[in-house]
This record gives C-alpha cells, structure tokens and sequence, in this order.
C-alpha cells in the first residue's frame, strides 16, 4: 500500500471518529438552523432557520412549536424578554423582524438605514448582509454584517449597533470592527459581546471598554451560525447542517 492510500485512509478513519464525537452533543435536528437564543422566562430555546422558520424547543431538544413566518432569509434571532418578543435579523432585505413570543406571528418589519456617518455600509446582495443579532440589557441591539465599511481583511465583517426600533426605520448609531472573519454568531452574555466565527471555528468574547478581544476559544469544525447560553452553564449552538448542539462551558474552556 502507498503513503498516498495510508494518508487517505488515515484522513477517513480521524472524519469517522471526529463524527462520532460531535454526536453526543446534538439534542435536535433543526434544517439549515442561523441562529439561537435561550429564553429564561420560558425556559426555551428559540431556533430562527434561513427558509423563515422558527422553533421552539426545550433545553434538552424537545420540540415545542414549529412556525413558518413566510418568505424571510432568517440569519440570527435574539431574545427580548422585556418585551415578550423576539427579534430576528433579515438577510437580503437587511431589515429587523420583530415577533411575537407568545403567538410567534410577525408584528413588524424596521428597516435599517444602510449608511453611517454618510458612508454607505452595505451593497444589498446575497453575498452580503446581516448575519446574526443579539440584544444587551441596555437595549442596545448588535448585529454583525458583511460589511465593505473599512475592509480590513478578505471577507470582512463588523458589527453595527441599533438603539431605537419604535420607527419603521432606525439609523446605525455605532460601528465595532473586531477583525474577525465571517461573524456568524453573537450573544450578550455576563456583560461582554461574545461572536462565532464560521471561518476560523473559534468563539470570542469581545470587550466593550477596552475594545478588544480578550477571550479566544477553539471550537470543534461545524457549520456554526449561532450561539447563546442557556442555565447550568451550557453553551448552545446553530449548525447549518441542520443541528443544534450543546457543550458545557468547561469542555468549552470557558
């Protein structure tokens, strides 16, 4: 047998059991699932996937309700517990939906005004827009965009910030440019912005005062659209091959 065979079957035998090891971490199978949330009210977490479903399922992956909103490219979904809604990142149209948690019904589209400080961010496109949403508990929302604005690398990404969605349209009030790659995923968690990196399979958590990075994890290869943090210190995520999975912050190193 050649070093080419050996290499391959090598290759084959490290896939198998890399799959093997992911298993044990998937608790539901959710098509072409974009983004998470956990909602502690209801004890749930909220899947968004990119054919405009939602659903709802318990920590452990039971599904609880299935909703079919229309025809939206979902990308990232967060939870607004003040307001007993959720709120949902448009790709293509680039625009804020916010619906209902009780009926999960749409109530109401806000357009987001695409230019800052004059500067137009976006080309509206489906190589690039809005990719994943999170909400702090000042009522600041962040939402991480493929962006032109600065291009500091191939790919860039950079996260806008949003303060008012009482209007059918909001304007950008700032820009955080981390230098990340393909920010799939963002989640508000014990006061840092923590982001997904579908690019370089890797969770960072960002600090706000400082401006920088101060935390970067390893994570295991999967199609990562979406993150948040649910009770007993798990870590949830959104696979875009149709998975959610789940990791303990210490098997995280966290």
């Amino acid at each position: 047998m050649d070093i080419k065979a050996l290499f391959l079957i090598f290759g084959l035998l490290l896939a198998a059991c890399e799959g093997k090891g992911m298993k044990k971490h998937v608790i539901a199978k959710v098509p072409e699932a974009s983004g998470i949330c956990y909602d502690a009210t209801s004890d749930s977490l909220f899947v968004a996937n990119d054919e405009g479903t939602i659903y709802e399922l318990s920590t452990d992956g039971k599904r609880k309700r299935k909703k079919h909103l229309g025809d939206y490219d979902l990308e990232g979904i967060t939870c607004d517990t003040e307001h007993d809604r959720l709120l949902l990142a448009v790709e293509g149209k680039d625009n804020i939906l916010i619906v209902s948690k009780k009926t999960l019904n749409p109530k109401k589209e806000v357009n987001i005004d695409r230019t800052y400080r004059g500067e137009k961010l976006l080309k509206k496109d489906k190589k690039r827009g809005l990719e994943a949403i999170t909400l702090a508990p000042d009522g600041t929302l962040y939402l991480s965009n493929q962006s032109k604005y600065l291009q500091p690398h191939e790919d860039p990404s950079v996260i806008i910030t949003i303060k008012d969605l009482m209007h059918d349209k909001t304007r950008i009030s700032g820009i955080i440019d981390p230098r990340i790659k393909n920010i799939s995923g963002l989640q508000w968690h014990e006061g840092a912005l923590y982001m997904v990196s579908d690019t370089e399979d890797r969770l960072y958590r960002y600090d706000l005062k400082k401006r920088k990075i101060d935390l970067s994890v390893k994570l295991p290869k999967f199609a990562q659209e979406g993150v948040t943090f649910g009770p007993d210190g798990n870590v949830y995520f959104a696979d875009d091959k149709g998975k959610v999975l789940v990791f303990t912050k210490k098997e995280l190193g966290l």
